[in-house]
């Protein structure tokens, strides 16, 4: 939202903004519109361009989020980091409900410009991968789709160098209830985060008393909020390619629609879902 301060049918406004910074200069209004360039005729094309663009701006901001919320756990600030997951599972809300807006496309208008993508695919996505990696499902074969552009590739592999958010929540949980992390699970930096019974157990004593442990309990329903709408942003995903391109194989060669169901099954914090269960 700008402010609106000015008001062209109030009497006696005279401002010019001759020589001010307005709304299209502050936000490049200009440059922004001209990035949507369809490489063919079909009227659907422009659709498909501004979905994918409009998810990308919004997954910078969830990177930018999620990245200050490891910083603020790091740094103490438990209510800022609590602030900015929130932040981030309202983006992944956003994000669901630009799937309605897609599926109004018809595998009939689909087809008029698919040759037109080429090799790409929303599988290249670096920053959902980074997303990804953050949040602690990491596989370092994923790297081999960013081989091509070594900027990407090497800020991806730092990401895998480095303890995941959920990992740093681990270490909070120890430190918390142990005093310390001599019993601490190793981080799990190249590979998904594989559910750990030293790790459930502490987390069932969390949700087993609530007023002790409150901010923990608190940072716990955090995540699985977070997880609750990144799932509902994969199941969109699956139904959406499905409805439109049915079981064919991805633009950029993946298997499309059995690659995507096979998403569905990862669990972010497995802990936090394998223990409700046990309550």
């Amino acid at each position: 939202m700008t402010d609106n301060s000015y008001d062209p049918g109030a009497e006696g406004t005279k401002m010019s903004f001759s020589d001010a910074m307005s709304y299209s200069d502050y936000l490049r209004i200009d440059e922004l519109l001209s990035l949507q360039q369809p490489l063919s005729p079909a009227h659907d094309e422009m659709l498909f361009i501004i979905q994918h663009q409009t998810s990308e701006l919004w997954m910078k901001l969830a990177i930018r989020e999620l990245s200050s919320a490891r910083e603020a756990l790091l740094s103490g600030q438990l209510p800022a980091m609590f602030k900015m997951l929130a932040r981030v599972t309202r983006i992944f809300e956003q994000l669901n409900s630009a799937w309605d807006v897609l599926r109004t496309m018809t595998p009939a208008d689909y087809t008029r410009f698919r040759d037109s993508l080429g090799a790409s695919s929303g599988f290249q996505s670096y920053q959902y991968r980074m997303i990804e990696f953050i949040l602690g499902n990491r596989n370092a074969n994923m790297l081999a789709p960013h081989e091509h552009v070594p900027q990407v590739r090497q800020m991806l592999s730092d990401e895998l160098a480095r303890p995941s958010l959920y990992d740093e929540v681990v270490r909070l949980l120890f430190q918390t209830l142990d005093g310390g992390t001599d019993g601490m699970p190793a981080p799990q930096l190249r590979q998904p985060h594989a559910a750990m019974p030293e790790i459930q157990e502490r987390w069932k004593r969390v949700y087993q008393d609530v007023e002790t442990y409150w901010t923990l309990y608190e940072l716990a329903e955090k995540l699985v909020d977070l997880e609750d709408y990144l799932r509902r942003w994969r199941f969109n995903h699956v139904t959406t390619v499905e409805r439109v391109i049915g079981f064919k194989r991805g633009t950029g060669g993946s298997s499309g629609v059995q690659y995507l169901r096979r998403m569905l099954s990862v669990e972010l914090f497995p802990e936090l879902w394998h223990l409700r269960g046990e309550l």
